[in-house]
């Protein structure tokens, strides 16, 4: 898998990856936020609840990935973007999945949020906001072959805050309440020796490189890394 490492790649490629899950989850309904890149202290993303931007006389929410947890395992970076979205569609099909400040997560955004491929568990102070990603958002990733992230600002990668961030008192947005931390990757990369051609997979596999096996058909499996 290919891998960023120009941050002003990061901010189109984000959009990107907006525009591919709302067309798989959201049939394209969602409309689309100013996607930006700042520091979240203790939390990885937000999105607002009021509009923030304004183009050609016309308001737009933003949603937020917190500049320091950029390169995470892409499939959890893809995570934090469809929670933030399944805010945004709640909030265009009035439904109230937070309160507390729009910090407390319901049970109305656990189920939209598992409907859509994600893992939703419950956190103490911020009710049911903890989110990994499934096997078939995975799957999801590897299928558009989404580039890991391998920028991102220092400040807030070496020291990862230890607890959820508390909720803003304006009440303008609403926070993925988890704590920043790296996580191992779901999936596993194949290497082939010879040419150096490279898989992932969800799984342990035991692959053989099919361009390389033309040639010589003692080649040796390809190497997990």
């Amino acid at each position: 898998m290919k891998q960023l490492t120009e941050y002003n790649r990061v901010s189109g490629y984000l959009n990107k990856i907006f525009n591919l899950l709302n067309e798989r989850y959201f049939e394209n309904a969602l409309s689309k936020p100013v996607i930006t890149i700042q520091s979240t202290p203790k939390a990885y993303g937000h999105v607002s609840v009021c509009d923030r931007w304004i183009s050609d006389g016309n308001g737009r929410k933003e949603l937020n990935i917190g500049a320091g947890t950029l390169n995470r395992p892409i499939e959890e970076v893809v995570a934090t973007m469809l929670h933030e979205m399944v805010h945004i569609y709640n909030m265009q099909n009035g439904i109230q999945d937070t309160s507390r400040g729009y910090s407390y997560h319901n049970k109305r955004f656990k189920e939209e949020a598992e409907k859509r491929d994600l893992i939703i568990d419950h956190h103490e102070r911020y009710g049911w906001t903890i989110t990994k990603p499934t096997d078939s958002l995975i799957e999801f990733c590897i299928e558009n072959e989404l580039d890991e992230i391998r920028v991102t600002r220092l400040d807030s990668a070496i020291t990862p805050p230890q607890t959820p961030r508390k909720p803003k008192t304006d009440d303008e947005s609403d926070d993925e309440g988890e704590e920043p931390k790296k996580k191992k990757s779901s999936t596993r990369k194949y290497v082939c020796p010879l040419c150096g051609a490279s898989v992932r997979a969800t799984r342990d596999l035991s692959l053989i490189c099919g361009e390389c096996y033309k040639i010589d058909q003692s080649i040796n499996f390809m190497i997990k890394k």
